[in-house]
């Protein structure tokens, strides 16, 4: 019987305080309150279609909406979550499955707690 070894890994969610500053100086606060809550929405609708056009196999599509969130992401000050969507799409652009899953799945792990980060910081509510 074989050994296995369960990795669990925790990433820190960054935040670029300086860019949600920008946001806040350019738009004001309710202004900015609408864009972070308009990102995380949009953000967390691409991070689950990114998942399903993976199991789908839908490689074109899944390069594109990961494209998408690197704006998203660096527009509110998530640039964990823009780099890690940038190395999906230099994975898939190296036609390399093994790195997309792995990144991939990165992404989702680092997305979902940026967005609970961004959420939690300035006690959005729904």
């Amino acid at each position: 019987m074989a050994n296995l070894l369960n990795v669990i890994r925790t990433e820190n969610v960054r935040l670029n305080p300086e860019k949600l500053g920008e946001l806040y100086a350019q738009l004001g606060e309710a202004g900015t309150e609408d864009v972070i809550c308009r990102a995380i929405e949009e953000l967390a609708v691409r991070l689950t279609h990114c998942e399903r056009l993976w199991r789908q196999n839908n490689v074109p599509d899944l390069r594109k909406n990961a494209r998408s969130l690197i704006a998203i992401a660096d527009q509110i000050g998530m640039s964990a979550m823009s780099s890690i969507a940038r190395d999906v799409t230099i994975a898939i652009d190296n036609e390399d499955p093994p790195a997309v899953a792995a990144i991939l799945f990165r992404l989702l792990r680092v997305g979902e707690r940026s967005l609970t980060a961004v959420w939690d910081q300035h006690d959005l509510s729904v």
